[in-house]
């Protein structure tokens, strides 16, 4: 009789766990929309950056050492949105970062990368159309893996003091460099970091 007890009890502890089990999992994805839809999201730990966060939509934490990695593509978007960034691997003898201007397409390396080794370990599967992580909004009609929705916020890149403080960089990698005197873009396109600098 204690054994069917214990059994018993055991069986309305597992519904008990199993019930709260799907309450959390229904409160973290509450928790993500409200995240991904409407608020900043800060990647690496609970701080950021940015001192003053009303303007940030995206950022990262104070790692000094990482970046974040734009998507390879195999063949140019047809149809892409104003500030599209990627790294253009439609030949990989010859990779180049680029961002999409609203009438062209713009390098942003100057000199090409060789990421065939790179591009042979990765999946020729294209994405589907309708998947994407949207920052800022509920819904938009810009194609990309991640796409940030604002009119008045914006994402701040890593930042390190020094590109020589990654380990291993990743082809499509870009970083802020906040360097005293130094300050710009770096963006690495497999083989070498090109720096873009305010005029």
């Amino acid at each position: 009789m204690v054994y069917g007890d214990a059994s018993r009890s055991h069986h309305a502890l597992n519904k008990k766990i199993s019930a709260m089990k799907k309450g959390k999992i229904f409160t973290i994805a509450l928790l993500a929309f409200s995240a991904s839809a409407f608020s900043q999201v800060i990647m690496g730990d609970a701080t950021g950056m940015a001192a003053n966060k009303t303007s940030v939509l995206l950022e990262f934490a104070n790692t000094n050492n990482k970046g974040i990695i734009l998507p390879y593509v195999r063949t140019l978007p047809t149809a892409p949105v104003q500030g599209t960034l990627l790294l253009d691997a439609v030949n990989a003898a010859q990779a180049r970062m680029r961002y999409y201007n609203g009438t062209s397409w713009i390098d942003m390396s100057g000199q090409n990368g060789n990421i065939t080794s790179v591009m042979a370990t990765q999946t020729s599967s294209a994405e589907n159309a309708g998947e994407k992580f949207i920052i800022g909004a509920t819904s938009s009609s810009a194609n990309g893996a991640v796409v940030l929705e604002s009119a008045n916020k914006a994402m701040v890149l890593p930042t390190v003091t020094d590109v020589n403080n990654i380990p291993s960089p990743s082809p499509g990698m870009m970083v802020y460099v906040n360097k005293t005197g130094a300050k710009r873009l770096a963006v690495f396109n497999g083989e070498r970091w090109s720096f873009w600098a305010a005029q």
